[in-house]
């Protein structure tokens, strides 16, 4: 039998981490042409380990803002950088399982610039999936990647720090309307797909401020800025998202299965409505969760109806 081959990695690791800023630049673009070669190959997790460990402290020895920002966008466009579909996702995974593993090791004083690494790849990630025309099987590869084992957003590891599904929610929306600018014709945007992982980790969260987070910073403000754009403005005072957001609101639809079109920003809204009532029902939400999602649901179909009968 012929063994099956596995791409010959480059020992970049002690390059990538060594003191010398020359020496680390000089790796960084040596591994940005090994993983934009022609080679459909995906690593191996071992080899992926070794290489985002050097890459980890890579960017920990950035120690001045602009190159700290200079290097996390390059090091995020790999994402686009690498040749095929598979090698991206499993590059993206390899930063994620990485970031998780290290996370608790990260002083307070670096802390900032690995928030803004990972908006970097945030936004790399969705430019990427613009770039797929949101195909279905990548969609759901990618929210396998932050929901599933080692990601940051996923339900069932007590090892995953709740920072980094806090920063996560916040800042979510936000990079995905930046993608969108950033693209010339994007096709429309699955929201209620690409909100599953949050709406998933919201059910089955043990940790009550990481769902009180996630509520606060993701669902409330998403809800308003859809009906709000839908419709006349809503009596109550709502919590909505700052920014303009208007790629958003003219390319949404709710998965990859209508993505030929965008739809109406109220039929979108209530599709997350309905998707966040489906998964408060499954039998895998925790009662506490069940309880604040069935509230949630019920306050926003509420709030329709005191419009439809005051209009």
């Amino acid at each position: 039998m012929f063994a099956v081959s596995t791409p010959a990695v480059p020992p970049l690791g002690k390059y990538l981490a060594s003191s010398e800023k020359k020496t680390r630049d000089k790796a960084v673009k040596n591994l940005a042409v090994f993983l934009s070669s022609d080679s459909e190959n995906v690593l191996p997790d071992l080899e992926m380990a070794k290489l985002w460990k050097g890459i980890f402290y890579c960017f920990w020895m950035s120690d001045k803002p602009l190159v700290q920002q200079a290097l996390a966008g390059e090091l995020a466009e790999l994402i686009l950088t690498i040749a095929d579909v598979p090698s991206s996702l499993n590059f993206l995974r390899g930063f994620w399982t990485m970031t998780v593993r290290e996370w608790n090791g990260i002083d307070r004083l670096r802390m900032d610039k690995y928030y803004m690494l990972i908006r970097k790849f945030v936004n790399a990630s969705f430019r990427f999936l613009v770039r797929t025309k949101w195909d279905s099987a990548t969609v759901e590869e990618y929210n396998l990647i932050l929901s599933g084992p080692s990601g940051p957003l996923c339900p069932n590891d007590i090892r995953v720090p709740t920072s980094l599904a806090f920063h996560l929610s916040e800042i979510y929306i936000e990079e995905l309307e930046k993608a969108l600018t950033n693209s010339e014709s994007p096709t429309p945007v699955p929201l209620s797909t690409l909100l599953s992982p949050f709406i998933v980790l919201a059910a089955r969260t043990p940790t009550n401020t990481t769902y009180r987070h996630i509520q606060s910073s993701l669902f409330e403000p998403l809800h308003n800025l859809l009906k709000s754009s839908s419709g006349p403005p809503s009596r109550k005072k709502a919590r909505t998202l700052s920014p303009d957001y208007s790629k958003l609101l003219v390319n949404a639809c709710t998965s990859s299965s209508n993505s030929d079109q965008a739809m109406d920003v109220d039929a979108v809204r209530k599709s997350i409505l309905q998707k966040i009532f489906d998964v408060a029902s499954e039998t895998e939400t925790r009662d506490a969760n069940r309880r604040r999602m069935y509230t949630f649901y019920k306050n926003a179909v509420e709030d329709d109806e005191d419009e439809d009968s005051a209009g």
